[in-house]
């Protein structure tokens, strides 16, 4: 479950203190920044865990060989993922992604050499425990 900074007495007696996942307002306003990279290890991956549900995602593959970077909402070892081709490769230097889509992680997967990335994240108010988890067609299907 999702945990509301807010702890005033204004919402005293509401069951739900925070916004859910239909608040519109959540996604019209700036997000909070999330900044992140390193680099991925050849033929594994790495899971970023957001601290509430995103806004927008954006990955930049900063790797000088301009080694594939794979960009999923599954593991990558889920039997229709890679299979399925339910990812998105940016396959040179500086090559990037911005998505506006809710989440709370997303999977980088380095297919050959080692990969390194850099990600920017707009966060909502919204708390990652009320996220539902993304799968079916065109995740894992």
């Amino acid at each position: 479950m999702g945990y509301s900074p807010d702890q005033s007495a204004h919402f005293q007696g509401y069951v739900n203190r925070s916004p859910g996942l239909s608040s519109v307002g959540s996604y019209q306003i700036a997000g909070t920044p999330y900044i992140t990279g390193s680099t991925i290890a050849s033929g594994t991956e790495v899971e970023i865990e957001f601290p509430n549900v995103t806004r927008s995602i954006t990955v930049i593959n900063k790797d000088a060989a301009s080694d594939d970077i794979r960009v999923h909402f599954q593991s990558k070892d889920t039997a229709r993922t890679i299979a399925g081709i339910h990812y998105i490769t940016l396959d040179s230097l500086n090559s990037s992604l911005t998505m506006n889509i809710k989440c709370n992680s997303v999977y980088l997967s380095a297919p050959g050499s080692d990969a390194t990335f850099e990600m920017y994240a707009e966060l909502t108010g919204i708390g990652e425990g009320v996220m539902f988890p993304l799968t079916g067609s065109g995740i894992d299907e």
